[in-house]
């Protein structure tokens, strides 16, 4: 089933999933690449997100299986769409952030994961002079904590930290492996990742994917400047999370590399 969303993206529907992806529907038969992320990959405010440049430029199907705002949390609750990345041929996996996990400080919405459904009361007990009322974005509720106490907000990105190594091995385990595993973030990995405002995605670490197992065939990283609305699209009142996300260029970089990483196999296999 294909709809459009209020700001004229086109949307569409599997079968056995309450959740909604960016369309074109595609097939699920034979041969197609799953891409799993989120808002970067799902393409917010972009005409051809990197998935769709991708299908043209290999001439093979590319399912974009992003959802925006997305972790780990909403594809290990999701048996379908878990499913549907097994059955490719072969998977991308965009870096998730880590503050998008529900953990023993507060959990989040399991299908909307920048949402925050509340605080634990191990989180109050830690920090008995917020009024957490006031929050229903987990990004809000994570500066404001980092802002009143530094020292106990490293208890929570700890938590996050080791949850997120842990969820990512799962979701990696019950999709096969990733075929690529693509940063795209505005710092890199062995940058400094304490803060949200050290860059997304948010705490991970180099350290961090060395921990993934070997679950991982390629990876492409990329660093993305943002701060432009050039070929952006984008509502009345977006501007500023327009801003936030990657424009068209980055998006026809991330393509080539993409192609690029998914041929690498192939041309060693040939050269051995």
């Amino acid at each position: 089933m294909a709809f459009a969303r209020w700001d004229g993206v086109e949307m569409c529907s599997y079968p056995g999933t309450p959740l909604r992806f960016r369309g074109p529907r595609r097939r699920l038969d034979g041969d197609y690449v799953a891409v799993l992320g989120g808002s970067e990959a799902f393409g917010r405010y972009v005409e051809d997100p990197f998935p769709d440049l991708l299908q043209d430029i290999l001439g093979r199907r590319v399912v974009n299986l992003a959802v925006e705002n997305a972790g780990p949390d909403v594809y290990l609750n999701d048996p379908t769409v878990l499913s549907m990345a097994a059955g490719a041929s072969a998977r991308i996996l965009q870096v998730p952030g880590a503050h998008t996990l529900s953990n023993r400080f507060y959990s989040v919405h399991p299908r909307r994961n920048d949402r925050l459904i509340g605080p634990s009361a191990m989180l109050r007990a830690v920090y008995p002079e917020v009024d957490f009322t006031e929050f229903h974005f987990v990004r809000h509720m994570l500066e404001t904590l980092l802002a009143v106490s530094p020292p106990r907000f490293g208890l929570v990105r700890e938590e996050l930290r080791r949850l997120w190594v842990a969820r990512t091995n799962l979701l990696l385990s019950r999709i096969g492996r990733a075929d690529v595993l693509v940063w795209l973030g505005d710092r890199l990995p062995d940058d400094a990742g304490e803060s949200l405002r050290d860059g997304g995605p948010p705490f991970v670490t180099r350290a961090m994917l060395s921990g993934l197992r070997g679950r991982i065939g390629e990876r492409v990283e990329m660093m993305a400047a943002r701060r432009d609305l050039d070929g952006k699209t984008y509502p009345p009142g977006e501007r500023a999370a327009a801003l936030a996300l990657p424009g068209p260029a980055v998006h026809e970089a991330l393509a080539d590399a993409l192609a690029r990483a998914l041929a690498a196999p192939d041309e060693r296999a040939r050269s051995a």
